[in-house]
């Protein structure tokens, strides 16, 4: 115990027994007085006394630490740690829905990975370790950092560039906190050839999985630096950064370089998470011809990870397990996405050589039109079954007469002719087949259709802002690009104009899994369409 605080406790009781004694004489004769002329009044004033004296003792014992137990207690109490509900109830229901997600994946080398991390956050739920990645270039001293921090060798301190070829975990306790940290040393960013793009595409997946991300630096950022940390704190990740090497520069240029530092992260990283630090100084060669090795000065940025995590440890763990989930189920519907897309658009291919199959097959010109809203009828079904929508007939045939009526408002349909026109013209021989221009044209138009359509079963059956016009005008600006439109004319008079010209009836064997919808369920799609507000001729469309 310091001696000035043995002498106040001597001091104290010193005081405190004179007053004692004091006290008792004087308030004797002053009882003895009071008692005299009002017996309760007295009563009252000893009863007074005796408080203030027991006030007095226990302050007293306060001080000189009686009651560190209580104390103790109601601190473990405040301290224990405990994760914030919501998020972690937000995390299992983004985890629940990933779950049903991936049931439809049927990539099973992505649906296993995919399971695979769901048990890992699941995993790291149920630790509640801390994660901290340190991140950065492979030449700023990321291992030496490690090693200062752990107070042992965790690495090849010094080593060449591209040492640590995946993430390296160690352990560190920190007092004053109860979970246990894990510290992963990643390989460095910004490495030459394949092998370093690689080993930096490893280091950035371990830096979106830390609770805490710190990001070593041996100088002033540099653009290549900023861009990777601006982007992992834009993600949600609490970063300190570490000026390295503090050693190697004079005292003023230290402070400069520390000073810009702060500057580049104004807005997005506070100045207190910028510390300067020398993980593993270089020996300094004396005038005597001896060498002066420096002992390394981790001190800054241990204050400050322990402050950082003391106070923001529970809610790091929390947000950092939501946003795993949450990247975890973007991903899922991205796979997801990619499935279904492809999956519907051999449905559009598909229909549009059924469309052309209808134009060549119907005996009247001014039932063209129809015939290619009633296969795009039915596409659209089969396109919403891919998507988990069960369109019915009704709601296909609104669908695809809404679309009819916006290709034939914005142009298209008669922008799709020229086009099928023009194109044909390059082609000899094919001018001389009437039907071949509408045919080709209607497996055009269904194809702008159906790939609307996919856009709108992506977007949970929603047009967007700019309505139904826009996906459509967008689409055609996309299928009428050179490389494909050749593609697509080329494929079309292999099966459109050399069966027509050859005189060969078109059977539905002719297309890719045309269905019962030609020529079997044609004329009943007729009956259902020809109604006479449907009862138009091409000329009104």
């Amino acid at each position: 115990m310091p001696l000035s605080r043995l002498l106040t406790i001597f001091v104290g009781i010193t005081v405190i027994l004179s007053l004692v004694l004091w006290l008792v004489s004087s308030l004797y004769r002053l009882y003895l007085q009071v008692a005299w002329t009002s017996p309760l009044l007295g009563q009252l004033l000893v009863l007074l006394i005796i408080l203030l004296l027991g006030v007095l003792i226990a302050a007293f014992a306060y001080y000189i630490g009686l009651f560190p137990s209580v104390i103790q207690t109601k601190k473990r109490r405040r301290a224990a740690p405990k994760i914030p509900e919501r998020k972690i109830e937000a995390a299992s229901e983004t985890l629940q829905a990933l779950k049903q997600q991936v049931d439809l994946i049927q990539d099973e080398v992505a649906k296993q990975a995919l399971i695979s991390k769901s048990r890992e956050i699941e995993s790291s739920l149920a630790r509640g370790d801390l994660q901290v990645v340190v991140f950065g270039t492979g030449s700023a001293g990321k291992t030496s950092v490690v090693n200062a921090l752990l107070g042992r060798m965790a690495g090849q301190v010094g080593a060449p560039m591209g040492t640590t070829e995946v993430g390296e975990t160690y352990i560190l306790k920190l007092k004053g906190l109860e979970r246990e940290i894990l510290i992963t040393d990643t390989p460095g960013i910004l490495e030459a050839g394949e092998g370093g793009k690689e080993r930096e595409k490893r280091a950035r997946q371990l830096a979106t999985e830390a609770d805490l991300l710190v990001f070593v630096v041996d100088n002033d950022l540099s653009r290549s630096e900023y861009e990777p940390l601006r982007g992992l704190v834009e993600i949600g990740k609490r970063s300190l950064i570490v000026f390295n090497k503090t050693d190697r520069y004079p005292e003023a240029e230290r402070e400069l370089i520390l000073a810009r530092l702060r500057e580049r992260v104004r807005g997005f990283v506070s100045m207190m998470d910028v510390v300067a630090v020398m993980a593993n100084p270089q020996p300094v060669q004396l005038d005597g011809g001896g060498v002066f090795q420096m002992e390394p000065d981790i001190m800054p940025l241990i204050r400050r990870m322990a402050a950082v995590l003391r106070a923001e440890g529970e809610d790091l763990v929390a947000d950092n397990i939501l946003l795993q989930s949450m990247r975890l189920g973007e991903e899922a519907r991205r796979l997801l996405d990619g499935q279904r897309r492809r999956q519907a658009e051999k449905i559009v291919e598909r229909f549009q050589w059924i469309g052309a199959g209808a134009i060549a097959l119907t005996p009247l010109p001014g039932l063209d039109l129809l015939a290619t809203c009633a296969v795009n009828a039915q596409m659209v079904i089969e396109i919403g079954n891919i998507y988990g929508c069960e369109i019915n007939k009704e709601r296909g045939r609104e669908l695809a007469l809404s679309l009819a009526k916006t290709l034939a408002g914005l142009g298209i349909v008669k922008g799709a002719v020229n086009l099928v026109a023009t194109a044909l013209q390059t082609n000899p021989g094919t001018l001389a087949v009437g039907k071949a221009v509408q045919g080709i044209s209607a497996a055009y138009i269904t194809r702008i259709a159906g790939k609307s359509f996919i856009e709108y079963f992506r977007h949970d059956q929603d047009w967007g802002d700019g309505g139904i016009a826009e996906v459509v005008q967008r689409q055609f600006q996309l299928n009428r690009k050179e490389e494909f439109f050749k593609g697509f004319v080329k494929d079309a008079i292999n099966r459109v104009v050399e069966p027509l010209k050859l005189d060969i009836p078109i059977q539905p064997a002719d297309f890719p899994e045309s269905t019962e919808i030609i020529p079997q369920q044609l004329d009943d799609i007729y009956d259902d369409w020809e109604t006479p507000i449907n009862r138009r001729s091409q000329d009104d469309w």
